[in-house]
């Protein structure tokens, strides 16, 4: 029987990806966005790589009373993959209430109203930046959690503990918390990719946005950090890998093939990759100079980390398949496609 599954923030970047692998699985998607850093369009993207139009409804999830209308409308669904947060750890650094209210306030609703609606389960969307600045690399997921580096993180940690709590408390659901490394790349069909609304905060969509011309010049923030050419490293990992990670968890946890009411796994390749090196391989998939400098720290990043995926290879049963050129190839293709609508 096909599981109805609620995607919060399923018209952003890690979210579209993730509707269009549920829905090729034989899921029934809705989806719950407010579009503050994704467009609507999207749900184009999807429809016309899966055939199938996501129900999609706009409003924010720290608005309980509009999360509880929904709820009432779409009696029956089976499990949430909880994605909607803002995301950048410089702007956390600046911005932190909005993290803290955004990213906090919205677990909480949706946790609340689970058990109200018989919903089994929530798949959540955490992040490597719980360990902090790691003793070693790389880090599996018996790692000390270190204190966070920027109020991102800390909301990452903060909501991670409320899940468990709430299922310590004898709430009736389960959890799968996935915490990956760094997203990038597109669709191989470029129908969809990370389209970042104004400046982007990421790594890969200012490379191909200044690849593109649209940015003029990528600033690399340090080359004096204690990594083989300076630059900060990092687990790049192909986003439709990591969305068939979210429908194999899905999967596991609505099955009753969980060990336990909460697991964690780390999703990563295993391979840490500089800013440098990266930008490399963009001029290689590319064919063309990246306009790059070098410029100071950025407050909030981790100096090195990568992956031990071995428990989300044999537990969990997934395995990252893309290499890093074939995933920063389909990030440029995205970008030329975006060009060619007249997006930018």
């Amino acid at each position: 029987m096909a599981k109805k599954i609620l995607v919060t923030g399923g018209t952003g970047y890690i979210g579209s990806h993730t509707v269009v692998e549920l829905q090729q699985s034989g899921c029934e998607v809705l989806i719950i966005d407010n579009l503050s850093n994704s467009n609507a369009e999207v749900i184009e993207g999807v429809k016309r790589i899966t055939g199938i139009r996501p129900v999609f409804e706009k409003f924010d999830l720290t608005d309980m009373d509009s999360l509880k209308a929904f709820f009432n409308k779409h009696e029956g669904i089976d499990g949430i993959i909880h994605f909607a947060a803002s995301k950048a750890v410089g702007e956390s650094v600046q911005k932190p209430l909005l993290y803290y209210r955004n990213n906090i306030v919205s677990l909480l609703n949706l946790l609340e109203l689970m058990p109200v609606h018989g919903v089994k389960g929530i798949v959540f969307s955490s992040s490597c930046t719980v360990y902090g600045e790691p003793d070693s690399n790389p880090i599996d997921e018996n790692a000390p959690i270190k204190l966070a580096t920027s109020p991102y993180g800390n909301t990452k940690q903060i909501n991670e503990e409320i899940i468990q709590d709430f299922i310590h408390s004898g709430a009736n659901i389960k959890s799968i918390i996935l915490r990956y490394f760094n997203p990038i790349g597109a669709h191989s069909s470029a129908e969809i990719g990370e389209l970042p609304l104004g400046v982007p905060q990421n790594l890969v969509p200012y490379v191909t946005q200044t690849g593109m011309g649209i940015r003029k010049q990528l600033s690399v923030f340090g080359d004096d950090y204690n990594t083989p050419d300076g630059s900060c490293i990092r687990d790049y990992i192909n986003v439709v890998d990591l969305a068939k990670a979210h429908v194999i968890a899905i999967k596991r946890m609505l099955g009753g093939k969980s060990k336990q009411n909460v697991e964690i796994f780390n999703l990563g390749t295993g391979n840490g990759v500089s800013v440098l090196e990266l930008v490399r391989v963009f001029e290689k998939v590319s064919g063309k100079p990246l306009n790059h400098k070098i410029v100071g720290r950025r407050e909030g990043d981790i100096e090195k980390i990568w992956a031990n995926p071995d428990r989300a290879n044999s537990v969990l049963g997934w395995k990252a398949q893309e290499t890093l050129e074939d995933t920063v190839a389909s990030a440029w293709k995205w970008q030329q496609r975006l060009r060619e609508k007249g997006i930018m």
